[in-house]
Parts: structure tokens; C-alpha cells; sequence
């Protein structure tokens, strides 16, 4: 005969909690919100799912514009700075992403003029939730991933190796295919990225340690 399920104290509990959670969401996501769960997922996590989906229904939007000004970042408009202002700038635009856990991907195509400006114009004018911030969560702006016309030829053109590129022609056979170009700025190896970060996190805490020692 097949062993029953010894249900404790403490699953129930996680069970009220759940169907709580539940509740509290769709409130808040109205009929939007849909859901599939694993029946081999455990009480414990689908209460840390539930609890981060509730976390994102509730959360206020924000713009990283907004949050960068209340850090103290001044973010004036790129015509109000030259060459020389304009790139200190953008990397204090670019470190201050970083500390909300905000990082940037494939921005060699363009000088730092014109990345500033998608960042001043566009990118930090959306609104995303305004979720905690800890060493877990990270938003990834990839400036040429949004799936358009036009950042697909950037992709092929500047970023695609030959495998991707063949992949492409053969999935896609009538797209054209740009010549690959080399990417004219070297900016993407130095930027921050949540895997750098952490690793920086740990060298603080060794440092720390050796010098508590």
C-alpha cells in the first residue's frame, strides 16, 4: 500500500500562508495574474515564490532616474556637458546602476555620448518595480536585446560570433545579414555586472577579516 503523507503543524501553516499569499496577490494583480506550480515543489519554496510574487504585485514603480537624483547623482542633460564632463559623468551614472543592482551589457557600439544619451532620454525614464535590493537581485539592461529590427542587425553586425550568425541565416533565412564590423569602443569588459560584484563583496569581506586579525 502507498504511504500516506504525514501532514505537521508547521505544513499546514506553511499551507495557510500560502493560500494567504495567493490572495494578496491576486488582489493586487487583478486578473493578470496566472500561476503553475510543481506538485514536487516543497511548502518552503512556494512560500518564497508566493512571497516574491506579492512583493512585485505591491511594489511601487519607480524610474532609475528618480532613485539615481535621491542618491545624489546630478544628471543634467548631455548638451549641458562636453566630451570631457560627459564621460566622468556616465561612469558615475554607470556605478550608481550598479549599487541598485542595475547593470548594463553590449554598449561598445556606441561612444559615450551617444550611451549617455539613451540613458538620459530613454532607459532611465522606465519605470520598474521598486523592489529591496541585496546581493540576489540584479536588472540587466542589454542595449541591444529588445528584440527590434534594429538591434537585431546591431547584434549580428557587432556582437554575434560566426556559429550565431550561421545559426541565424539558417533560422531566419530571410533576414539579411550584415557584414560583422569590429566594435569601435572597448567600454563592456570594465563595466560592473552582478558576478563582479559579488566577487568584489567577498574581497571587502576578506580585507575585513584579515584586518580584524
Amino acid at each position: 500500500m502507498p504511504k500516506k503523507t504525514v501532514q505537521t503543524t508547521e505544513d499546514a501553516e506553511r499551507q495557510d500562508h500560502i493560500l494567504d499569499l495567493q490572495r494578496q496577490a491576486k488582489e493586487s494583480a487583478g486578473d493578470d495574474l496566472s500561476s503553475f506550480e510543481s506538485e514536487q515543489m516543497s511548502t518552503e519554496l512556494q512560500v518564497q515564490c508566493w512571497e516574491r510574487v506579492v512583493t512585485f504585485e505591491e511594489a511601487e514603480w519607480v524610474t532609475s532616474f528618480d532613485q539615481l537624483v535621491q542618491s545624489g547623482i546630478e544628471l543634467p542633460a548631455p548638451e549641458e556637458l562636453n566630451d570631457s564632463q560627459l564621460s566622468a559623468k556616465l561612469w558615475e551614472v554607470i556605478r550608481g546602476l550598479a549599487m541598485l543592482r542595475t547593470f548594463l551589457y553590449s554598449t561598445n557600439h556606441l561612444s559615450d555620448r551617444e550611451l549617455y544619451e539613451e540613458l538620459w532620454h530613454e532607459l532611465l525614464r522606465e519605470e520598474t518595480p521598486d523592489l529591496p535590493v541585496n546581493d540576489d537581485s540584479a536588472w540587466h539592461i542589454d542595449l541591444v536585446g529588445n528584440g527590434s529590427e534594429q538591434d537585431n542587425e546591431l547584434y549580428l553586425r557587432y556582437y554575434a560570433g560566426e556559429e550565431d550568425r550561421r545559426r541565424w541565416a539558417k533560422d531566419w533565412p530571410n533576414d539579411a545579414m550584415p557584414e560583422h564590423e569590429a566594435l569601435p569602443y572597448d567600454r563592456d569588459r570594465h563595466l560592473p555586472s552582478r558576478n563582479k560584484a559579488a566577487e568584489q563583496g567577498a574581497i571587502e569581506v576578506v580585507k575585513a577579516l584579515s584586518k580584524s586579525g
